[in-house]
């Protein structure tokens, strides 16, 4: 008996809505409409029976164990889950082992459903290859995680990866209201009322998520039919089972690196309102500051520069300020830094001039110095033409027209080059009046 089949023959009272209501037929599924309508690859494989090992990757509460759970329904195959948060390599041995036994023995073959699988080290995926490959289990990995990122390039490259989306609002409430409707493993036996804004309020709150979604729904519907008389499901019971909201959040997995990408995006397109917000979607799940900070700065040279050079010393200076003050009154420099950084006139021409010029060193090695400004210390050098003819700008009011300073292949190259940006346009109209002059001799 496997996980799933023991868990439908648990005793549903003790049994949470979310898994009481987990669809075991593709028609049951609500929502993934990219992956689970007709004519779509993993619908027909399913449907017809010709699973592939795949990567079920998507947020928590979209389906993936649910997925894999109407796969084992309706394959013919044998079918074994394994989480890899509680099993190891023993277990994970004695899994393929039962696979090879069914296929000698029965021709049969076998479905590996591994839950959370980026939580396999590099081993331990690596292990799984020859498996796959010989075709004695075919594996059905869930992740949170950008599979990119988490799972091994050799496995990857033998997996078809299905992304599943977070539930629409609309997808959500079509849920909810199966569930107050179900009188065998819904809320139906109660016959709770409710009504709609209030399952559209829990939609809302759930953002995407249809476990969290049904938890809630339980939850109201508990404090609904409280006391003698059940009382219709409202937008203040629904407050009430939100005892505490929780962001969906993760300071270690992929939304982490979507809310950064948002806050820098948005500070570089100039929106300090997007910029604060994505800032305390940080704070509130409870990212450190301090990387936050880390980040400021960098935007600060990087996507601000001479356009706006205070832009680093506001940066510096919420840095030091929020080291002194710390948490809570540290939100005032650092609102202060990122609302300054977001109004900003923004120039990336440093950041521009120092990769190109990072890329002409390594492409083209260690090109000579030339000898002029080379620093003559030894008379021996003087002779052989160290500083020669080198003339120095102090006496000559600071520019001499004509001089070059680069090595004598990349005479002439700009990698810096000003944008008309707040006080870089400045800059850029003072070298655009050096280089005329310069052209002129």
């Amino acid at each position: 008996m496997d996980l799933f089949e023991h868990s439908a023959q648990r005793d549903q009272a003790g049994v949470p809505l979310a898994d009481r209501l987990r669809p075991t037929r593709l028609e049951e599924i609500v929502g993934q409409e990219q992956l689970l309508s007709e004519g779509k690859v993993l619908f027909e494989a399913i449907r017809e029976d010709r699973i592939p090992s795949m990567i079920l990757w998507g947020p928590p509460g979209t389906g993936k164990t649910t997925l894999a759970r109407v796969i084992a329904n309706q394959t013919k195959a044998n079918f074994i889950t394994f989480s890899a948060v509680l099993g190891g390599v023993a277990e994970l041995r004695k899994a393929v082992h039962h696979a090879a036994e069914q296929r000698r023995l029965y021709r049969r073959g076998t479905v590996l459903f591994i839950d959370e699988i980026h939580r396999f080290n590099k081993a331990q995926q690596d292990a799984l290859l020859p498996h796959v490959e010989s075709g004695t289990v075919v594996l059905i990995g869930a992740t949170t995680e950008n599979p990119s990122f988490a799972i091994n390039a050799s496995l990857l490259s033998r997996t078809a990866v299905f992304r599943l989306e977070p539930l629409s609002a609309d997808a959500l409430v079509l849920l909810l209201k199966r569930a107050l409707d179900d009188s065998e493993r819904g809320l139906g036996g109660r016959k709770p009322q409710s009504t709609e804004e209030a399952l559209k309020a829990i939609a809302s709150y759930s953002q995407g998520d249809a476990r969290r979604a049904l938890d809630v729904l339980e939850i109201a519907a508990s404090h609904a039919s409280t006391g003698s008389e059940t009382r219709t499901i409202d937008e203040a019971v629904v407050e009430q089972a939100l005892a505490s909201r929780t962001l969906l959040y993760d300071r270690n997995g992929e939304e982490h690196y979507n809310v950064v990408s948002a806050f820098i995006k948005s500070m570089r397109g100039s929106d300090p309102d997007a910029a604060i917000y994505w800032m305390m979607r940080m704070l509130e799940a409870g990212d450190d500051p301090l990387f936050i900070i880390r980040r400021m700065l960098i935007f600060a040279s990087e996507d601000i520069g001479n356009a706006e050079p205070r832009a680093l010393q506001v940066a510096v200076a919420a840095d030091e300020a929020f080291r002194r003050l710390g948490m809570p009154e540290g939100l005032f420099p650092l609102a202060q830094c990122c609302t300054f950084l977001a109004c900003a006139p923004k120039s990336n021409a440093s950041y521009l001039a120092w990769t190109e010029a990072q890329r002409d060193v390594r492409e083209l090695g260690a090109l000579a110095v030339p000898l002029k400004l080379r620093n003559p210390v030894t008379k021996e050098m003087k002779q052989w033409g160290y500083g020669e003819n080198y003339r120095y700008p102090h006496d000559e009011q600071g520019y001499i027209e004509g001089e070059t300073y680069l090595p004598d292949r990349l005479v002439g190259k700009r990698y810096y080059r000003p944008k008309p940006s707040g006080f870089e346009a400045r800059i850029r109209e003072r070298l655009e009046n050096l280089r005329g002059r310069s052209k002129k001799t």
